[in-house]
């Protein structure tokens, strides 16, 4: 891809984000353009369809996730992870209303990056080894739908994830 697409790809994922975040799913992509500062064109070239740029924020946020997963670790990077994915789901309605875009391999790799903080906590002992990447998946989603759904404030979350925490434990 030429530089000048690649920059304005880019813009284009940005506005959205941002867009989408505020106002839901049934945002314009219009409204897209006009933030990313190019013709509504130029958006559909980059994105033929309103769920091709849906799926391609939902890919991008995943591997945004799975990037900051990947920098944490030792005993307590499960946890960190924990608590910053409820308080950006807490903040955020992407993520809930971008859920039915399947978006395979940026999950597998959220999952990989939780298996490894997973194993991590595993083997520090602060985590049960009972405890499968499965469950753990299922209980960021959990946490993180609740956290979004109803609007919890920063000591609920924390009141939340201490009984997770306490539950997980070793």
């Amino acid at each position: 891809m030429r530089a000048d697409a690649q920059r304005n790809q880019e813009r284009i994922l940005d506005a959205a984000e941002e867009v989408f975040t505020r106002r839901g799913a049934s945002a314009s992509t219009e409204e897209v353009a006009r933030l990313a500062g190019v013709a509504i064109g130029t958006v559909f070239r980059h994105f033929p369809t309103k769920d091709d740029l849906l799926a391609a924020i939902l890919k991008r946020l995943l591997a945004r996730l799975a990037e900051d997963a990947a920098t944490l670790g030792g005993a307590d990077g499960l946890h960190v992870f924990f608590r910053r994915l409820v308080g950006q789901a807490a903040a955020k309605r992407t993520v809930v209303d971008l859920a039915g875009v399947s978006v395979p391999a940026a999950v597998g790799q959220l999952g990989e990056a939780v298996g490894g903080l997973l194993r991590q906590a595993q083997a520090a002992g602060t985590v049960r080894s009972d405890v499968h990447p499965p469950e753990v998946m299922a209980l960021l989603v959990s946490v993180c739908q609740g956290a979004l759904q109803g609007g919890w404030d920063a000591k609920l979350q924390e009141r939340t994830l201490a009984v997770i925490f306490a539950g997980l434990a070793a």
